[in-house]
């Protein structure tokens, strides 16, 4: 049976009701085109499932020395260890990196990455949209998620973090120091390794026989004051957890606020465990224990990645997963015998 016809630039001008040089203005980053005719085009793009490729129908992009690294934010040191890592690898394969905020729901971003036409990109924790990743295979962008935000479809490219394995080591450390009540300081409902990270302390808990009630799980932004909010509230609870294990350091720093404000000495009343092992674990008093996340190496891992698929999307695309491991510092200490 003959292939079905491919989806063409005529066949999305067509049904966004505008023109190929339109459509092709759009993949091609230019700022001469409507939020809403660019927004349309997107979203067909996306529901017909047009890919860009050579020929007569393509977009043009030229050979490119520059990547992207495009961050959810500049803010604190995992975004300065990623581009670290991404840079350090660029500089060896003789490329420069440009770094952009995606500032959703702000399109803005993927306009100006596609008018720069790199040689691709690497998205950290950007929470990208079917219609923006459907826009960046149309123009034919090579691109690589880094701690993808989503499960990604099986046509991008992505490197983590192994989230459920540190999400366990971080409950058999807790279980093994005799910790029986506790509780999870959890990011965003939707962030896949936020989940990934309460599945796999989850696992171990369960598999020691005890049980994690619901309310013993909080969910928080991953800003600091907002995490001291619901460490509050968790540790007001009827019953103290004696551990918290909060799905990230930034969120573990709210942990520490939330006992000093209850009057609360961290590890002999309540220990925590962070994750990411970020330098500002190290800077508490005590030390925070956390899941050391190689951060720098996944952003690394990432751009090499990006230039092994830059010749074209393979139909699976690659998956890369870092090991993580328990850092065991301060924060952390035996349940006394009135916690057990």
């Amino acid at each position: 049976m003959p292939n079905p016809r491919r989806t063409t630039l005529a066949d999305v001008a067509q049904a966004a009701g505008t023109t190929v040089p339109t459509v092709s203005k759009v993949l091609s980053g230019r700022s001469d085109v409507s939020a809403g005719t660019r927004d349309r085009v997107m979203r067909i793009v996306a529901e017909l499932g047009y890919r860009g490729r050579s020929g007569r129908d393509a977009v043009p992009r030229g050979e490119s020395s520059l990547v992207d690294l495009v961050l959810s934010g500049v803010e604190g040191t995992w975004a300065n260890r990623a581009l670290s890592g991404v840079e350090q690898a660029a500089e060896e394969a003789g490329l420069d990196v440009v770094v952009s905020v995606a500032r959703p729901p702000d399109d803005a971003w993927l306009t100006r990455l596609l008018a720069r036409r790199p040689r691709g990109a690497v998205l950290a924790l950007v929470d990208t949209s079917a219609e923006q990743l459907a826009t960046l295979a149309a123009a034919r962008v090579p691109i690589v998620l880094l701690d993808p935000v989503r499960q990604p479809p099986s046509s991008v490219a992505s490197v983590g973090a192994a989230n459920w394995a540190g999400g366990r080591a971080a409950a058999e450390h807790l279980l093994a120091l005799g910790h029986r009540e506790l509780g999870i300081l959890a990011g965003q409902r939707t962030h896949l390794y936020s989940q990934a990270r309460i599945d796999g302390f989850r696992s171990a808990v369960t598999q020691a026989g005890l049980d994690l009630p619901d309310d013993r799980v909080v969910h928080t932004d991953w800003r600091r004051e907002r995490a001291t909010e619901q460490a509050l509230d968790l540790l007001r609870g009827g019953t103290t957890p004696t551990a918290l294990f909060a799905c990230s350091d930034t969120i573990a720093l709210g942990a520490y606020d939330a006992a000093a404000a209850l009057g609360l000495r961290i590890p002999e009343d309540v220990s925590v465990v962070g994750f990411d092992d970020l330098p500002e674990a190290r800077w508490l008093s005590p030390a925070l224990t956390t899941v050391h996340q190689p951060i720098a190496e996944m952003g690394g891992a990432a751009l090499r990645m990006l230039l092994r698929i830059s010749g074209g999307v393979p139909r699976e695309a690659p998956r890369e997963e870092l090991a993580t491991r328990l850092v065991v510092r301060g924060s952390t200490a035996a349940a006394s015998v009135s916690q057990v």
